[in-house]
């Protein structure tokens, strides 16, 4: 399959990464002050990044030190385009040796949250922000001289030079991390760099993304036809309901039972989605077969493999199906993908750092489909994603849905798939559903995995007799991209309500546990 993105890409702000775990938070953080950003590698070349014509350039954090062995570099080109910068932490530091400044590895190191003294309260970074104020740290090295026609703006009790400012080159840098929400007045700092360092206007929003992909969707299809695979989440419901807005009655959706969705979810795809859209959907019952492949498997990551390949059959079986009735003069040439940035970034494909995980759009489906791909959310963030699905007008209870995965209700269940299983489950899931939206907590949780340990059983007493059930894990988590997560600190009335009416309610559930693991160590699911 061969991508095909024709849009012409917004004035964009890039943000180099450095190997920061931070970087997707920058350009999310970028994005908040409605200016469009994109990632690249620190190792692409400096020319290839001018070539995008950027408006700004952010340097990422990194946990490299500037004198290290192979760390990561920057030709000083950069700071002499005349295109704005600003240097953050590793940023900050590589700007200063590029410029002639000076660090030193002096050994006094900040982790954590620091005072930060600005000594110049009217600067173009810190104008209208406290002369004191709290800021993440997190470096060994330190700045102690700035380059030549720079100004120093602030310090710290260990850090001599922790910003400065070159008002007449537009560049300017902070030690710390003002990306992150433990530097109270950070949003603002950037802004500033933004809007007064860079120039920049606070105009891009979810109604430009439409509007370019529409453009840009109707140009690459013409009059041909396109195909979409719906998973029953916000990101293929949002992605099909943009490319139906393009091209209408030349988009035909597929919908896969595959058996594995929470309650009402199918129901919901096949009735409320159409319903709002007027797509085209074909829905495939494939509840059997998805079952039978599963009878008998318990490892996790072969339950995974499985599904993945049933799905891509069945899929493959639905297309040929639809390719056949296809005017012979309007073929189907296109699939629509709801691939998103942080996809395209952890795959590899948006930093050229190590390819964290192979993630289910971008290499999920076999290489021998033969079709283009349409991604018209591949710029974009699961927020972003949901505001462009609000303004598309698609139900809330599909817009805000929590993050499901690919494989669905087939990893939550530890131990063997079975129908019974699944069933049981599914209303465990239903309730614990229900009563977080009753207590108003469904914005306030990322997700609310229910896991069932199906392989285990604890010793309980219902109804004045013994009983030997299963165990259901509550996990519920809050995060803003799902690459960090903690566990969310719920009501302790709403957890009661929750266990009680699931081992009231559901048969075979005579306990209810909480699992408070963070991201790391743990993970989101529990397979």
């Amino acid at each position: 399959m061969s991508s095909a993105n024709p849009a012409a890409a917004p004035d964009a702000v890039l943000v180099v990464d450095f190997g920061a775990q931070y970087a997707q938070l920058i350009a999310r953080r970028v994005r908040e002050a409605r200016v469009y950003s994109e990632i690249v590698p620190s190792t692409m070349p400096v020319a290839e990044m001018l070539a995008k014509n950027p408006k700004a350039i952010i340097l990422s954090g990194g946990p490299s030190s500037v004198y290290e062995e192979g760390a990561p570099q920057l030709d000083r080109e950069i700071f002499e385009a005349g295109v704005p910068v600003f240097g953050m932490c590793y940023g900050f530091q590589l700007m200063a040796t590029a410029l002639g400044g000076t660090v030193d590895n002096t050994g006094a190191r900040e982790y954590g949250r620091t005072p930060l003294h600005v000594s110049k309260t009217s600067s173009t970074l810190f104008e209208g922000t406290p002369a004191e104020q709290p800021v993440w740290m997190s470096h060994g090295d330190a700045c102690s001289a700035a380059p030549e026609g720079f100004t120093v703006t602030a310090s710290t009790d260990v850090v001599p030079v922790a910003a400065f400012e070159n008002d007449e080159k537009k560049l300017y840098g902070v030690q710390y991390h003002p990306e992150v929400m433990h530097s109270t007045h950070g949003q603002q700092i950037l802004e500033h760099f933004l809007y007064r360092g860079a120039g920049l206007r606070p105009d891009w929003t979810t109604g430009n993304v439409i509007e370019e992909q529409i453009e840009a969707i109707r140009a690459q299809v013409g009059e041909k036809r396109a195909i979409c695979g719906l998973s029953g989440g916000v990101d293929s419901a949002v992605a099909a309901a943009l490319v139906q807005k393009a091209i209408g009655s030349q988009l035909t959706c597929v919908y896969v039972d595959h058996g594995l969705m929470r309650k009402g979810e199918t129901e919901q795809v096949e009735k409320d989605f159409v319903a709002a859209t007027g797509v085209q959907l074909k829905v495939v019952d494939a509840q059997e077969r998805f079952l039978k492949a599963l009878a008998g498997v318990s490892d996790p990551e072969e339950k995974r493999k499985i599904i993945g390949r049933e799905f891509i059959r069945v899929f493959e079986q639905a297309q040929a199906e639809i390719v056949a009735e296809a005017p012979h003069d309007h073929p189907v040439e296109f699939l629509v993908q709801g691939t998103l940035y942080p996809d395209v970034v952890e795959s590899g494909g948006g930093t050229g750092t190590a390819n964290i995980k192979s993630h289910h759009n971008v290499g999920g489906l076999p290489e021998d489909l033969e079709f283009k791909l349409i991604e018209p959310l591949r710029k974009l963030f699961k927020d972003e994603v949901r505001m462009v699905g609000a303004e598309l007008g698609l139900p809330e209870e599909i817009v805000q849905r929590q993050p499901f995965p690919g494989p669905g209700l087939g990893i939550r269940i530890v131990g063997e798939v079975t129908k019974e299983r699944l069933d049981l489950l599914r209303e465990a899931d239903a309730i614990a559903r229900e009563e977080l939206t009753a207590a108003g907590l469904d914005r306030d949780i990322w997700q609310c995995p229910v896991v069932l340990l199906a392989d285990v059983r604890s010793v309980g007493v219902q109804g004045d007799g013994r009983t030997y059930g299963h165990p259901i894990v509550l996990r519920p988590v809050s995060s803003e991209d799902a690459m960090t997560a903690d566990w969310t600190r719920m009501p302790y009335d709403v957890l009661a309500r929750i266990s009680t009416r699931i081992t009231n309610e559901v048969r075979d559930v005579n306990r209810v546990v909480l699992d408070v693991t963070s991201k790391p160590p743990g993970t989101i699911e529990w397979e």
